[in-house]
């Protein structure tokens, strides 16, 4: 029975025949090119379906395992991490660049996210999201690391995630009053679970240890 090929970022499907891969489309951002690659792709090599993904990718589902290799190199990309132990995806939304509602600038901070860490090997997985007001359209409730914004900053929020045992997210700061001292919080979180080497998501930790013993060894030390 095939298996998910990692290196190929392609995921077996239920006819344990076909694979689908995701190109990476940082915080759901694309251009025309892009997606006219994409479908031009997935006609070529008889795709049975494109779907939007709940991490802003578009899945090009139903393709044959020995064209993979030609697939990635004719969307002219590398593959992207929807599997796999590292950080897959951060989910961004809108915020002050598109949004009436947008508090804090989540697009600029997401995308910088994505560049920095979409890929980096953990010990286990790892999601992100950024949303630029408390409504937080980027699901932050559900990720393991994500900063929500408001009017005085951004509220950093760990611990969460979907999938069999489900955990909504924790604050760990609020209010900070920088992009560049939100940026490097998430860095310090990121940095300390990747120390920890242990096969969870960031929400075992603290719910073994509660928030607040988390909060205050995973901040011990930090200055901003």
């Amino acid at each position: 029975m095939k298996k998910d090929i990692l290196e190929k970022g392609a995921i077996v499907q239920r006819d344990k025949e076909t694979y689908a891969i995701a190109p990476h489309i940082p915080g759901g951002l694309t251009e025309p090119a892009q997606l006219r690659r994409i479908a031009d792709v997935a006609e070529r090599f008889g795709a049975q379906a494109l779907k939007l993904t709940s991490a802003q990718r578009i899945a090009i589902v139903g393709l044959p395992e020995e064209k993979l290799d030609q697939i990635w190199e004719e969307l002219g990309e590398k593959p992207g991490a929807a599997i796999g132990m590292c950080v897959r995806s951060v989910k961004i939304c809108p915020g002050t660049t598109f949004c009436k509602r947008g508090q804090q600038n989540s697009v600029e901070v997401g995308l910088e996210l994505d560049r920095k860490y979409h890929g980096m090997e953990l010990p286990w997985k790892f999601k992100m999201g950024v949303s630029g007001c408390p409504n937080d359209c980027g699901e932050v409730c559900i990720k393991d690391v994500g900063l929500i914004g408001s009017p005085k900053g951004w509220n950093v929020m760990v611990g969460g995630n979907g999938g069999g045992r489900p955990r909504l997210s924790f604050k760990l700061m609020e209010h900070v009053p920088s992009d560049e001292e939100a940026l490097k919080v998430v860095d310090h979180i990121v940095t300390w679970f990747k120390a920890k080497d242990r096969r969870c998501r960031l929400g075992k930790f603290v719910e073994e240890m509660g928030i607040e013993a988390f909060k205050a060894e995973v901040l011990d030390g930090l200055k901003i």
